[in-house]
């Protein structure tokens, strides 16, 4: 039973982040990323941040992001992802759904996703929160409700890219707090092995995003 809960608590590492810089507890180490975990105040469920370079120009890796009909690549256990509302090249809202084995139930989101860029310090912003009701309910699939979070993407030599990724996210449901923390840092650190991969697919090794200045 623990073994399949684990895979709804992986998915948590998909859709949400959430912004704070103390109290972070290394949880896990390997292949050049790094996954913290910390307590939030008034929540039961920890937070999270990721911490890596990649070998990347912040349009590649924005484009990987961005690219939502085709996250199923990289983002743990999603399996279903399409546009909901194209606002700009920059901003898009986007249903995703993500299937775990019985007897937990599926869940989906959907999360809405701004980047912005400071024309001094080329440092890039994604901020991606939840919308809980743009997109009607599905009988027998939970609906994420409450998920923030944040990309800082900055520019580093050798053609390279400083990724600070940090989420908070309530998965819904029956599942307790003490279980989700358990496995709460593996999500985030299989989806960012399958980044660094999907990031040298040659769709996007010459990648330019007209509002990105790498």
């Amino acid at each position: 039973m623990y073994k399949k809960l684990t895979f709804l608590l992986l998915l948590v590492a998909q859709f949400a982040w959430a912004n704070t810089d103390s109290n972070w507890n290394l949880d896990k180490d390997d292949d050049g990323i790094r996954v913290y975990t910390r307590n939030i105040a008034n929540s039961k469920v920890k937070a999270i941040k990721v911490e890596c370079y990649l070998d990347a120009t912040p349009s590649q890796l924005v484009s990987v992001i961005m690219d939502i009909n085709n996250e199923d690549g990289w983002v743990y256990h999603a399996t279903e992802s399409h546009v909901v509302k194209q606002v700009s090249p920059a901003e898009v809202y986007y249903y995703s759904l993500v299937k775990v084995p019985w007897p937990v139930k599926n869940r989906d989101f959907i999360a809405h996703i701004k980047v912005s860029q400071n024309p001094a310090t080329k440092v890039i912003t994604v901020d991606a929160p939840c919308v809980a009701d743009m997109v009607p309910r599905k009988s027998g699939i939970v609906r994420i409700e409450e998920s923030t979070g944040q990309w800082i993407i900055t520019p580093a030599d050798g053609g390279r890219v400083k990724v600070s990724y940090t989420l908070h996210s309530d998965p819904g449901g029956d599942v307790p707090a003490w279980l989700t923390n358990m496995f709460i840092a593996q999500g985030p650190m299989e989806s960012f092995k399958k980044l660094k991969v999907q990031l040298q697919k040659p769709v996007y090794k010459n990648a330019k995003l007209s509002y990105i200045v790498d």
